[in-house]
């Protein structure tokens, strides 16, 4: 009896990497897999891992979304050592075709494969995202954007790296944190604010050197630990101001969706520490953005999702 046809699929970040196995166009949910990226020396043997567990499957074809830019059909990773092309994964994976895109790429690919209870709203509403542009925000390990475009030739989304422009400073605030940044590092990146470490950084300015995990601050902030809520607080402010920032630039009429464990972490805190007001917080054009919907992703496993909808999809486009 022949077997049946599977593709593999992998969200590579900075930290886990997860794998999954596909069948007609579906994550097969009982193989999803998060493999910590410390346990290997480098991607290839982290998917050989994988398959070997899984039984050695025959596997037809593969995409893989990876934390960092992809040129030539190849990504390098931004906050780890490991790079991966395609012709390497299909290598590693005996796949007959081979597909590695940055990170944000899946997820905005997966945009119209998730269930609408995986939208968080956090300003205004979401319209008609499968007809309209969109703009993909990641928070993470590190920061990043995409654009969703629409074509003939069908979904469009391109690879950028904009967690690495300046960081804005719309308050006083922001401008001495900049400076500090400036001092440690060098340069003061939208990154080293707006990501798992960033607001780490946030929180030892405000704490006087003092450190906390990500997750320890946000845990924090909802004890009402006033560091931690200056650093969430200041996170957030410039979370709307980056955001607004992009959407100027792309126009996303079918809404802004934010991606990542970060934003799944600081989502329900959005609100009340004032994002909408800094996000419209732009003179004459406040109305004008403050029309574009903001949502936060929860689905640990739409970038999975997004390369499963790319290989499926007619007309693949690569960029």
């Amino acid at each position: 009896m022949t077997q049946p046809s599977l593709d593999l699929v992998a969200d590579v970040g900075g930290t886990n990497t997860r794998v999954a196995l596909v069948h007609a166009g579906h994550v097969k949910t009982s193989s999803i897999t998060r493999i910590s990226n410390r346990d290997h020396t480098s991607l290839e043997t982290l998917l050989a891992f994988y398959l070997d567990k899984r039984g050695a499957p025959d596997i037809a074809r593969a995409c893989v979304a990876m934390a960092g830019p992809v040129a030539d059909g190849t990504g390098t990773m931004t906050n780890l050592n490991w790079s991966l092309s395609q012709r390497a994964l299909a290598r590693a994976t005996g796949a007959q075709q081979g597909i590695v895109i940055n990170d944000l790429q899946a997820q905005g690919h997966a945009i119209g494969h998730l269930a609408p209870d995986a939208l968080l709203p956090v300003h205004g509403t979401i319209k008609n995202p499968l007809e309209r542009t969109c703009l993909v925000i990641g928070l993470g390990t590190g920061f990043n954007s995409a654009m969703v475009l629409h074509t003939s030739a069908g979904r469009l989304v391109p690879p950028a790296e904009s967690g690495h422009a300046d960081l804005p400073t719309p308050a006083p605030e922001d401008w001495e944190f900049t400076q500090y940044m400036n001092g440690t590092q060098g340069f003061a990146s939208i990154e080293d604010a707006l990501s798992g470490p960033g607001l780490e950084a946030l929180y030892e300015w405000h704490a006087s050197g003092t450190h906390l995990d990500a997750p320890e601050v946000i845990a924090a902030c909802t004890q009402a630990n006033p560091d931690a809520v200056a650093a969430l607080r200041q996170f957030t402010r410039l979370l709307g101001t980056v955001c607004a920032n992009l959407a100027l630039g792309a126009l996303p009429v079918g809404g802004i969706y934010l991606v990542g464990g970060v934003a799944r972490s600081v989502a329900p805190h959005l609100s009340e520490l004032g994002f909408s007001e800094s996000y419209v917080r732009k003179g004459r054009f406040s109305e004008f953005v403050a029309g574009f919907g903001v949502c936060a992703v929860n689905d640990d496993f739409a970038a999975l999702k997004g390369c499963a909808a790319l290989l499926d999809a007619s007309g693949f486009t690569s960029s």
